[in-house]
């Protein structure tokens, strides 16, 4: 059994990670922290301060703003920690990186198993085209999400430009340039709109044709579900960062 304390309990993504961990006889939530407790099966507390109980993996669903209380708490107590909140600075990635020397940490910008899939393929498919084919990608969020690009969409476009040995430059936002694409460039572009859960787009634009590769979320749940799958690969292990690739490799 995997006893989870989990943070963002409260939250839209806290409820469907609860409802799924319930379903599971080899996960059990035995605490959550949020800075607005609501009524669940289990105790939620305002802060760590309040939590009496022993979880084995800390899962969290929140805000950049708790990252800090939240390594805090996983480092006094020696608990792994499976971060999957979105929009976190690149500070805060260091600090993460950094504390992972001391606890075992799974950090990754998407917690989908199709996401880190399509990581994969445009890695390969970046190494056969070359720099014959033009990159973009495309992220389509709901009209709530607070940060662009999306962190899945970075995810992605370190990923391509580690092929090219970090050669490639970011564009952004192109309207207020009049000048032609360079080589060494990957567009990064986003939408928000309605209700679109995510959705990620890389194009790879060569002479006379493109080839696409794309992933579509229809649903919360399969973040959750990679998430509760990240917290039983990481009940147990020793100090490190980990992520998708090797959760994917477990099985």
């Amino acid at each position: 059994m995997t006893n989870i304390l989990l943070v963002g309990a409260s939250g839209k993504m806290g409820r469907v990670i609860s409802s799924m961990a319930a379903e599971d006889n080899e996960l059990s939530i035995i605490c959550g922290v949020d800075k607005f407790p609501k009524e669940a099966a289990y105790p939620i507390y305002p802060s760590f301060a309040e939590v009496h109980e022993k979880p084995d993996v800390i899962v969290d669903f929140s805000n950049p703003a708790s990252l800090e209380d939240i390594l805090s708490y996983a480092t006094k107590n020696g608990v792994p920690a499976v971060i999957a909140t979105t929009g976190l600075s690149d500070a805060q990635v260091d600090r993460i990186r950094e504390v992972s020397k001391q606890i075992p940490i799974f950090f990754t910008f998407n917690m989908s198993l199709g996401v880190n899939l399509l990581c994969s393929l445009a890695k390969k498919a970046a190494s056969v085209l070359g720099d014959r084919f033009d990159i973009e990608i495309v992220e389509k969020h709901h009209n709530q999400k607070l940060d662009a690009p999306s962190g899945t969409a970075l995810m992605l476009a370190d990923a391509l430009n580690s092929v090219f040995d970090d050669k490639m430059d970011y564009e952004y936002d192109r309207h207020s340039k009049r000048a032609k694409r360079p080589k060494n460039e990957i567009g990064i572009h986003s939408v928000r709109g309605g209700t679109i859960v995510g959705e990620h787009e890389i194009i790879f634009a060569g002479h006379d044709e493109v080839l696409t590769l794309s992933h579509s979320a229809g649903s919360k749940e399969i973040f959750a579900a990679g998430a509760l799958k990240a917290a039983k690969f990481l009940k147990d292990k020793t100090a490190g960062l980990y992520d998708m690739y090797q959760v994917v490799n477990v099985d």
